[in-house]
């Protein structure tokens, strides 16, 4: 008998997008003060003491850790989004500590059972996980910021960002209502990706599940946050889901098949995390200076900064195709990435992160003028 060819999973993925940086990052690499690297939003201050103390605390932690993670981090996730953000009525089964957000969007769809036939919608310009959430699941995909493109055809579930990565745009509040009733309405399910929430500037971000957007019920409704930015805690992969207890149970049903345990140690130190907004204003205030540093350089230079009113980076534009721009960087050492990797609509722009230490960021911004 013949065997047939097989057809693996990652051939039917989209190329991994840092994968074609290597040329322009070799470049860069090659100034005589070397590389300034804008390209990957991953911190590099250090992670807060209080939170490696809380590390060290729990070091000694020998059994497995249960899936639905332990309620005092439940707890600390919800009494954090009702201090910080204003979000009531969770109470501990609506709350699931993940291991980092990443992971979490690639397997949700397939995790809540959408796949062959179903559509998934997402931003025009969107984190690429999205996308790959979608094809793992065998389910079709589409980029766009209109509902209304969609025709009669109803997405299974939608994503929305906001605070938005690449462009750092935030949705409104009557816009987030008008998408929650839109999904109510037809049963689709609306996943916020809330991920860069406490790095605004210009703007105030609002979650998904604040009572004035999702009119006091949860229903339907999922929000995604990470520790990595607030709390420098990339390293430690803490993330967790909220909102629906329905679907918070149906994700936890399948993770505990599957033996997705955040790590003991790790949640007693995203309680401690969750817990002190003293180190959350002092790494806002530093990564403001660095962003008005590079602002102010890129707009010296010629770019015009578009959206940018939150998130970590600078969407930057010289009204060129953008991998000209990336290339126009790499030759002053400065590695960026192209808005090209978060959808056609981004092919003029390049998206500037400012997580860069500040002698870094200083560097950038002498070889920008």
């Amino acid at each position: 008998m013949r065997r047939g060819v097989r057809t693996t999973v990652s051939s039917r993925l989209p190329d991994f997008p840092w994968d074609h940086l290597q040329s322009a990052g070799a470049q860069a690499r090659r100034h005589a003060d070397g590389i300034v690297d804008l390209s990957v939003g991953t911190p590099v201050d250090p992670t807060p003491a209080v939170v490696q103390e809380a590390l060290r605390a729990a070091a000694d932690s020998p059994g497995y850790p249960l899936t639905i993670g332990l309620p005092e981090t439940r707890q600390a996730c919800i009494d954090w989004l009702v201090r910080r953000h204003g979000v009531t009525g969770l109470g501990l089964d609506g709350v699931l500590p993940v291991i980092g957000s990443k992971e979490l969007i690639a397997s949700m769809p397939g995790h809540l059972g959408i796949g062959a036939g179903d559509l998934i919608a997402y931003p025009a310009l969107a984190y690429p996980t999205y996308e790959v959430g979608a094809v793992l699941a065998g389910a079709r995909a589409v980029a766009t910021d209109s509902l209304t493109s969609l025709g009669p055809e109803t997405p299974a579930l939608l994503w929305l960002n906001s605070p938005s990565n690449p462009t750092g745009r935030v949705l409104p509040p009557e816009h987030l209502k008008k998408v929650v009733d839109w999904c109510r309405e037809r049963g689709t399910i609306l996943v916020s990706d809330e991920c860069y929430l406490e790095c605004a500037w210009e703007a105030t971000p609002l979650s998904v599940l604040h009572p004035s957007v999702s009119g006091g019920s949860h229903e339907g409704i999922l929000s995604v946050h990470s520790l990595s930015k607030r709390s420098n805690l990339a390293g430690y992969r803490c993330a967790f889901v909220a909102g629906d207890t329905a679907l918070v149970g149906e994700l936890l049903a399948v993770r505990k098949n599957l033996g997705l345990q955040m790590p003991g140690p790790q949640q007693r130190a995203m309680i401690a995390a969750l817990d002190d907004d003293e180190h959350v204003a002092v790494q806002h205030a530093t990564y403001a200076a660095r962003r008005a540093s590079l602002r102010t350089a890129l707009e010296g230079a010629g770019f015009r900064i578009e959206h940018s009113e939150a998130s970590l980076y600078l969407w930057a534009t010289r009204e060129e195709d953008c991998w000209s721009t990336v290339s126009w960087l790499a030759e002053r050492g400065i590695l960026v990435a192209p808005g090209s990797f978060y959808g056609a609509a981004g092919s003029q722009h390049v998206r500037v992160a400012f997580t860069a230490t500040d002698e870094r960021v200083a560097a950038a911004v002498a070889r920008l003028a």
